[in-house]
């Protein structure tokens, strides 16, 4: 079973990506705490670079990484690669997102997800990128997920990224776009 390094130390993230990452199973591993990279791209694809390189370089194995957010319109893309970084807590990044829309009747946001595959030397070998729209409620709806979940509401599905069960939100997500043009060129590297 080939060994990745998933270049986060978020482990919603590692989870959601064992999800995609069935055919070969891989063994999984979060980065270690100690390995911050700083992420000082100006896009997703360029962060999602960068820590993928960086870690794969630190620890001598294949890494790959994600570097996700949320851009809406109204905010001109905020927070988008301030997402993480929006509060200190999902509650508290929800309220200030909330907080700054206020009753702008342009709800349009769509959530972002940058994908790239790093050999142990550093080298990006594969890098992918997944669009999901959507738009931002009032209110949080749902129970499931993390981040921005409760408040990102897909039209075409008619609920939450919060609601929709976890067979859904693989499938149609900003996360599940990027994969499902990731694992096909995946499966053509040898490692």
């Amino acid at each position: 079973m080939p060994k990745l390094i998933v270049a986060t130390g978020n482990p919603g993230k590692l989870h959601e990506m064992q999800a995609y990452l069935t055919d070969p199973v891989w063994e999984l591993t979060l980065k270690p705490d100690t390995l911050d990279i700083e992420e000082t791209g100006t896009t997703f694809l360029e962060n999602a670079g960068l820590k993928a390189s960086q870690v794969a370089k630190a620890l001598g194995h294949w890494s790959i990484a994600d570097d996700s957010g949320l851009e809406v319109a109204a905010l001109d893309g905020a927070p988008g690669l301030f997402s993480a970084r929006y509060g200190k807590t999902d509650d508290d990044r929800i309220s200030r997102l909330l907080r700054e829309l206020g009753d702008n009747p342009n709800r349009q946001a769509r959530f972002v997800c940058a994908i790239a595959l790093a050999r142990p030397d550093g080298t990006i070998v594969l890098q992918t990128q997944g669009i999901c729209p959507g738009e931002i409620l009032t209110a949080p709806r749902g129970s499931k997920g993390f981040g921005y979940d409760p408040i990102f509401y897909v039209p075409a599905q008619g609920m939450t990224f919060a609601e929709m069960s976890p067979d859904i939100k693989h499938d149609i997500s900003h996360r599940g776009r990027a994969f499902a043009e990731l694992l096909p060129q995946l499966k053509t590297l040898e490692f």
